[in-house]
């Protein structure tokens, strides 16, 4: 089933992202399939990553990863004769992915050196709450109803519920410093998807993201030797090479092509579930793998956060997205 939506997703050719029909019970079957695909797989995510930097600095991992991604999907684009962006969308491309790619991104990567993988994907489940808020403060006229205030109410809320259960770490270690970098990047993140829809409309979402990953990937391993945050690639341990192979793989490579795949068959807010999953899947496999923390504390918190968000996306005025 994975060979076949990949393979369909190839054929398409220059429509890779143009909304399909979907015919019959055995496409929306595969469509399904490969959304639980992006609701695991980009959980694992964060477990890779903090094992990756275990092995090399953040700068470097980020790097690496995004630059054999991007140019994975660049020379695809190529191949399948989509053209190249024009010096306009180029321009673009080139500040989204250094907001979104390089700061947001680079910055996730970094939090999980002193923070636990599942408590960074919480953290990074923030984003809506922060789209909220900056909206308001950009957006001239963004209104948003009950339903959207007690969500953000449960969505910080939660977090603090989470945070009690790491009270010890809070003093005397760099634990608050991954913390600061976790919301740093959701925040970024948010930033980056209100510009991307007010000034992006004219360019295929994929294809500029493949080129993001690529620019960015450039950007953050030039940062890497420039700090002097980097290692030999040929003294880079198999343990730090397999979490670089599996980020791009199946973090950039598989997941994406599912998340894509869904995107042309099922409605947006179905394919979104995998938001709400993500963080769960880290916590469990972070627990499972690497004996981070899985209290009451942490579900409880985790949950609470996580239905906080999904009340935001819901009930906030989305029509500013388009404004």
């Amino acid at each position: 089933m994975v060979k076949t939506f990949i393979r369909d997703l190839s054929e398409s050719g220059k429509n890779i992202v143009q909304p399909d029909k979907v015919h019959g019970k055995s496409e929306r079957t595969k469509a399904l399939f490969a959304v639980a695909l992006v609701c695991i797989l980009w959980g694992t995510t964060w477990l890779a990553s903090k094992i990756g930097v275990k092995h090399m600095p953040a700068l470097q991992l980020s790097g690496l990863r995004h630059f054999i991604g991007g140019a994975i999907y660049v020379v695809f684009f190529i191949a399948k004769k989509i053209p190249i962006p024009t010096k306009k969308q180029f321009i673009r491309i080139l500040w989204m992915s250094v907001l979104m790619f390089v700061i947001s991104n680079g910055f996730s990567v970094i939090s999980v050196v002193y923070i636990p993988s599942g408590l960074g994907a919480v953290i990074g489940a923030m984003t809506p709450l922060w789209l909220v808020i900056f909206s308001l403060i950009t957006i001239r006229g963004t209104i948003f109803n009950a339903t959207t205030l007690i969500g953000m109410i449960l969505g910080f809320g939660g977090i603090i519920v989470v945070f009690y259960d790491y009270l010890e770490e809070m003093t005397g270690s760099d634990f608050p410093l991954g913390i600061f970098f976790g919301v740093v990047a959701s925040m970024t993140w948010a930033v980056g998807t209100l510009l991307t829809a007010k000034h992006s409309k004219d360019m295929d979402p994929y294809v500029s993201l493949g080129w993001q990953m690529l620019v960015s990937g450039v950007i953050l391993t030039g940062l890497s030797y420039a700090t002097g945050q980097h290692k030999d690639v040929f003294t880079i341990s198999p343990e730090g090479w397999y979490a670089i192979l599996y980020l791009v793989m199946v973090g950039s490579i598989i997941a994406f092509t599912a998340f894509v795949y869904a995107l042309k068959r099922l409605p947006a807010a179905q394919v979104s579930v995998h938001s709400y999953i993500n963080p769960i899947v880290a916590i469990l496999i972070g627990y499972s793998m690497l004996n981070e923390k899985l209290t009451k504390f942490v579900v409880i918190g985790t949950l609470v956060t996580l239905v906080g968000v999904y009340l935001v996306n819901t009930g906030f005025k989305r029509k500013i997205l388009n404004h």
